[in-house]
């Protein structure tokens, strides 16, 4: 148990890295969970991945905060609606299986790798036309809709949150994965808590964990502010590469 715990917290280090940076973090930390606790439930493994997944968004938000000018009165609104969206999420997952969302999910991330790849300036900070009130629309759409997936589904949703705060609120990639970071707070934040009351928490795994992912994404934020925009759209794009083999997998070979 020891080693596996060793590779599990390796596996959080990496997946804290990279999920401050772009998201994605889950689809290093949950294969490695799933493979090296076979004996435990898969919503329990899930649930005890949550918790690292929390301390290394903390700690990645928390840079981003100092770099980056975040829309604070915006952002309460967002991460309320996430926190709600994704504990109805968390919920309906114990009731009806998620599997068939992944194909319409993996064909909306072969036409995301495709546009970023072409669009050089994808991710760019663009002016877009929209009243402040339509601005919040958008923002509450977003934070529902990748709340709700976030809590039912998971993989790949902070990639998600980055994806419509570019494309639908005109964010470039920096200013989009710092908010991304918030909203992802209160998903998290979600989950754990229905979890924790539902007794799916292994938390001599959890803590661990959650230390590592938390120096993974206190790393990866400052690598981030230090690259800048083009750095975080190849890192992106690799991302939802992997979102894609992964869905793929659980598609057709599952």
């Amino acid at each position: 148990m020891t080693t596996d715990l060793i590779f599990l917290c390796i596996a959080a280090f990496l997946a804290g890295f990279v999920d401050a940076i772009v998201g994605g973090g889950g689809l290093i930390q949950t294969p490695v969970g799933l493979v090296l606790l076979p004996q435990y439930p898969v919503a329990t493994v899930l649930g005890t991945l949550k918790i690292p997944a929390f301390s290394g968004t903390s700690f990645a938000a928390i840079q981003y905060a100092r770099m980056v000018k975040l829309d604070y009165k915006r952002l309460a609104a967002m991460t309320t609606i996430a926190f709600c969206a994704a504990v109805a999420g968390s919920r309906l997952l114990t009731i009806v299986s998620s599997s068939f969302m992944k194909p319409v999910l993996l064909l909306i991330l072969i036409g995301v790798a495709i546009y970023t790849y072409t669009k050089k300036n994808f991710g760019v900070h663009t002016e877009k036309d929209h009243s402040d009130s339509q601005q919040w629309w958008y923002a509450a759409g977003i934070s529902l809709v990748i709340g709700f997936y976030d809590g039912f589904i998971g993989p790949g949703a902070g990639s998600f949150l980055i994806l419509a705060f570019v494309t639908l609120l005109g964010f470039d990639f920096l200013k989009a994965s710092a908010h991304a970071k918030f909203v992802n707070l209160a998903t998290n934040l979600g989950s754990i808590i229905f979890f924790a009351i539902s007794g799916k928490i292994i938390y001599a795994i959890a803590l661990p964990m959650a230390l590592c992912n938390a120096l993974g994404g206190f790393a990866g934020a400052r690598f981030a502010i230090l690259k800048g925009n083009a750095f975080i759209r190849i890192l992106f794009l690799v991302v939802v590469c992997g979102t894609i083999l992964r869905f793929a997998y659980d598609i057709f070979f599952k």
